[in-house]
């Protein structure tokens, strides 16, 4: 796993004022946009403040990240086939385990971010739906260059949530179904979700 994928994430994710409860009026492009717009706005302001305590950094990507995304819902793709049967409680212990491991594991790549990296989001293309949205944006490094960064929405009762992330070709959802679903498959749900949330789970990066 590219460890760039899950700074991209974050860094999308990590500037959203909205309630977890709360409808969403925006579409997928402008939420893109104020995201990139504001999530620089607070690493320049802050970001001494997380260097110094990267636990804070962390608060703040947990407090604002989950209002943007259907965590149950991308659990469930992560999960695929090995997910079949698994009850409501048993999903939302796994999604909860997974989204913990995204913030606390990778919160700190938002530091790697600099005013002089820009997201650019991409003209509209493709067959877009209320099922499935891409957003292509396009992060310009201060050390030269863009990575390519796709955002996956659908619509939901409270508005656009996003499910996965692609950058230069690499899923979030697909990477960690083929590290999880075997093991569920394997050893269960119950004890796979336990295993994360012990740390007894390598995850590759």
């Amino acid at each position: 796993m590219n460890k760039f994928l899950f700074g991209a994430l974050s860094l999308f994710l990590a500037s959203s004022q909205a309630g977890a409860n709360t409808m969403d009026e925006r579409d997928p492009v402008t939420i893109i946009t104020e995201a990139s717009e504001q999530i620089i706005e607070v690493l320049n302001s802050r970001r001494s403040e997380f260097t110094e305590s990267p636990k804070l950094l962390t608060t703040v990507v947990r407090e604002n990240m989950l209002p943007l995304i259907d965590v149950e819902y991308s659990a469930r793709l992560v999960l695929g086939r090995a997910g079949l049967g698994i009850s409501e409680d048993q999903l939302s212990a796994f999604s909860k385990a997974l989204s913990n491991i995204l913030i606390t594991r990778y919160s700190d790549s938002l530091l790697e971010f600099s005013c002089n990296e820009l997201m650019q989001v991409m003209p509209m293309k493709g067959n877009n739906t209320d099922k499935l949205t891409r957003v292509r944006t396009r992060i310009k490094l201060s050390r030269g260059g863009f990575v390519p960064v796709d955002f996956a929405f659908h619509k939901t009762g409270n508005g656009w949530k996003a499910f996965d992330v692609t950058v230069e070709g690499i899923s979030y959802v697909i990477t960690f179904r083929n590290q999880i679903s075997p093991r569920v498959l394997a050893d269960g749900i119950d004890k796979v979700t336990a295993d994360i949330i012990a740390g007894n789970v390598e995850f590759d990066e």
